[in-house]
């Protein structure tokens, strides 16, 4: 069994990827999945919608690789997280679609319980903000608007999971109920300084303790896959959520190490070791990986926005066809217009954390076009990655001074790349292999199989693709940042 099939579910699409015994990639596939948007500011996925295109890819993968099921070792999953899921245990079936991270329509909860001054001791404990992004009131929604829901859970009849959880209970057969502690951490009800369910905030928010899965290491054994799935019986031995598997990844095994993933959103985390760092600066403490029971924490700096800003070129204004297209289109940008685009579509994350917010656009002309919005759009995602990084290092000092190393599709662009480096002051490092993500989860089942050794072997293998050194001077970075800042002021005035 030389082979280790990293599942890597999305917000967007699932992809399954198939690596080597020295977890070099063979094979992949990919399928997108239908947004669904009942109401502004509410974003729902099909549950059956999640499973069938990981089922698909899964088996894709294992095609296009040329292997049988045997020859794999083990399988790993990676998520998005915080999308929430509620189905009947008995049958398998959802009670109602998936509310996804970006949805908001929990915000005047989050906001009842702030006001009620909850929102310092739930901190305390999970190392989160009251924010919708969290599963927490998700949960507590459904438990509330779905009829008959809150009176089934009660009795044991309902289960509730983020991603990855639903795909466990799929592969197995509904024979394993259980999560990482990686996503337990995103849930807004799981105590990361004591490794527990939190009690207390299950209570606060009336959700029944019977809903929750169990919570186990990122490496791990998390049952065999149905038989009939890929022809034989297959251990998930690694899970973790998305941007703890890049993470991983990434090899920033070693405090003050840093990453920052462009996918959907923009995810910057800082590994803090032992340390579990409290925020001062509304950035989120979390768990970046737990093995052996011993978790490891990191700061985090979520931007909701980050390559869904092409999506919206693409989609919405239709300015171009293919993500490839805005590059070009920068380039040939006019930069004395200096448009700023603020894109708060779904409110600003941290560390902001105003989910009322909305997207705007500074600095308009006659003669801003397609080039402008573009360039715009992938500025947009260095300044955000700033915000996150000022903060950190304002919460763990001179830390966040170092080398990002980042990973996702936008790294593909070296313009965008080399505006990171430029606006952050700071060499920014691509890998040889940008799939980070289901690379990380692809270790942690590898490492849990014995197929390969512990993360300082792993860390020895992470080779560099480019660097991006710093190349504008630092009156002209002073002086563009100023202005996000003055746009972002502005926005959240509105």
């Amino acid at each position: 069994m030389t082979h280790i099939l990293s599942i890597d579910q999305g917000t967007t699409s699932s992809r399954a990827i198939l690596f080597d015994a020295a977890l070099r990639p063979v094979a992949q596939a990919q399928e997108e999945f239908p947004q669904h948007y009942p109401r502004p500011g509410w974003v729902e996925h099909d549950p059956a919608d999640l499973w069938s295109t990981v089922a698909a890819t899964a088996r894709a993968a294992i095609e296009k690789g040329g292997i049988k099921a045997t020859d794999i070792a083990a399988i790993g999953i990676t998520n998005q997280r915080e999308t929430t899921l509620i189905w009947d245990r008995a049958t398998g079936q959802p009670i109602h679609p998936a509310i996804v991270w970006q949805d908001r329509r929990t915000a005047d909860t989050c906001a009842a319980l702030k006001e009620q001054g909850h929102e310092p001791s739930i901190t305390a404990g999970t190392g989160l903000l009251l924010d919708p992004y969290f599963s927490g009131t998700k949960v507590k929604w459904l438990l509330d608007h779905v009829e008959g829901a809150r009176a089934r859970a009660e009795k044991g009849e309902l289960a509730f999971g983020t991603v990855d959880s639903w795909l466990i209970w799929n592969l197995t057969g509904g024979m394993v109920h259980a999560t990482d502690a990686t996503n337990a951490s995103r849930t807004l009800l799981y105590n990361i300084a004591e490794g527990r369910w939190d009690a207390e905030i299950c209570a606060l928010l009336d959700i029944p303790m019977s809903l929750l899965p169990e919570v186990r290491d990122c490496a791990a054994d998390f049952g065999t896959t149905r038989p009939d799935l890929f022809g034989r019986e297959i251990p998930i031995l690694g899970v973790a959520g998305d941007q703890q598997a890049a993470t991983v990844g990434q090899a920033c095994f070693q405090p003050g190490m840093m990453k920052s993933t462009y996918g959907t959103g923009c995810f910057a985390l800082l590994n803090t070791g032992a340390d579990m760092v409290p925020s001062k600066n509304r950035l989120l403490t979390t768990i970046a990986y737990q093995l052996q029971g011993k978790p490891t924490y990191a700061l985090e700096g979520s931007i909701f926005i980050a390559g869904a800003v092409v999506q919206w070129l693409r989609d919405g204004l239709r300015i171009i066809r293919e993500a490839k297209e805005t590059q070009p289109l920068a380039e040939a940008a006019e930069e004395a217009q200096g448009v700023i685009l603020v894109p708060a579509f779904t409110g600003l994350g941290a560390p902001y954390w105003r989910p009322d917010c909305r997207g705007a656009v500074f600095g308009l002309t006659r003669n801003s076009g397609p080039a402008e919005f573009a360039r715009a759009a992938l500025e947009s995602v260095g300044y955000q990655t700033r915000d996150l990084l000022e903060a950190m290092r304002a919460d763990w000092g001179a830390a966040a001074d170092g080398v990002l190393r980042v990973d996702g599709g936008m790294t593909a662009s070296d313009w965008t790349m080399q505006f990171l480096a430029d606006i952050l002051g700071a060499p920014v490092d691509r890998p040889r292999v940008t799939e980070t993500t289901a690379l990380g989860a692809a270790y942690l089942a590898a490492m849990q199989a014995g197929v390969i050794g512990g993360p300082e072997e792993f860390a020895r293998s992470w080779a560099l693709d480019r660097r991006f050194e710093p190349a504008m001077d630092a009156a002209t970075r002073d002086a563009k940042y100023a202005r996000w800042g003055r746009a972002i002021a502005a926005t959240m005035s509105v």
